[in-house]
């Protein structure tokens, strides 16, 4: 199957009340494993690579060309999406790569500048056909607008998208990044009010901390995008700790990264499942 782009999975995800799962890749392994989980669960899927992997590869395209490359081979819609870029560079390199959507963070600028950051990016990828994500800011920091206490003013995102030009909205609803219990608290009302003030589809991150029912309900009032990562770290790095345990002698890594990937695509099937993401 031909590579996919992310606005035709997510806009008619949007318009039919169904779920999107966006989950990251860090190693190949990742990229395998989502793949495979969306494979059983015959349902579209977002891989993402976020700046920080980017930093931790040392670079973008080798990382990127392989998740395209096993994007274009999947046997169901994988689109493949930068995350969390704070840098005008790395999104014009991604766009050269092939990645058909670009998650813009510039939420820790204050709204003016925001807004012009953001605008300068929607702009340059709408030229090369790409989807733009972007999140509207009002606490500084890692978290940006997704800190436990922060919340997305409904007419503000409206207007934000209307300056901007962007095709998806990250908003502030009860979750935060990296979250290692899943007790987030979301706020289901604002997420209708935001369905309803916004004309894009919503973006749901920090999404490891919520409880797997309450992704459910969020879908159901208007979340359409589900950023998953911790949750997928957490199988994978569980699954290697117990093969390692039960075989102290493996020294072949192939054996314990097997593990972890298995454990990834069975989460990623359920997780799909959960948010109603098959077609």
């Amino acid at each position: 199957m031909p590579l996919s782009p992310t606005g035709p999975i997510v806009e008619p995800a949007a318009r039919a009340g169904r779920g999107v799962g966006a989950f990251n890749v860090i190693q190949l392994e990742h990229a395998e494993a989502l793949i495979t989980g969306a494979e059983r669960a015959r349902a579209p899927v977002i891989l993402q690579i976020s700046q920080n992997c980017v930093r931790y590869h040392g670079a973008l395209e080798p990382i990127g060309a392989a998740t395209l490359a096993l994007a274009r081979r999947a046997s169901v819609p994988v689109a493949v999406h930068l995350d969390h870029a704070e840098e005008l560079a790395l999104v014009r390199e991604a766009v050269a790569l092939g990645f058909s959507s670009v998650m813009f963070d510039a939420s820790a600028l204050d709204y003016r500048d925001n807004v012009a950051a953001t605008a300068e990016v929607a702009s340059f990828c709408h030229e090369h056909g790409v989807f733009v994500e972007a999140e509207l800011g009002e606490v500084g920091g890692k978290d940006g607008v997704h800190a436990p206490g922060a919340r997305t003013d409904p007419d503000e995102a409206r207007s934000f998208v209307e300056a901007t030009g962007v095709d998806a909205l990250a908003v502030a609803v009860g979750s935060s990044h990296a979250m290692l219990t899943r007790d987030a608290a979301l706020d289901f009302e604002l997420i209708s009010r935001l369905r309803d003030a916004v004309p894009v589809p919503l973006v749901l991150h920090g999404s490891s901390g919520v409880p797997e029912k309450d992704l459910t309900t969020a879908v159901e009032h208007g979340m359409t995008k589900v950023n998953i990562a911790t949750h997928l770290n957490k199988a994978f790095t569980a699954a290697v700790r117990a093969h390692l345990s039960a075989n102290p002698s493996t020294v072949d890594t192939r054996k314990y990264f097997a593990a972890g990937r298995e454990a990834v695509a069975a989460e990623t099937e359920k997780l799909l499942g959960v948010l109603g993401a098959a077609p």
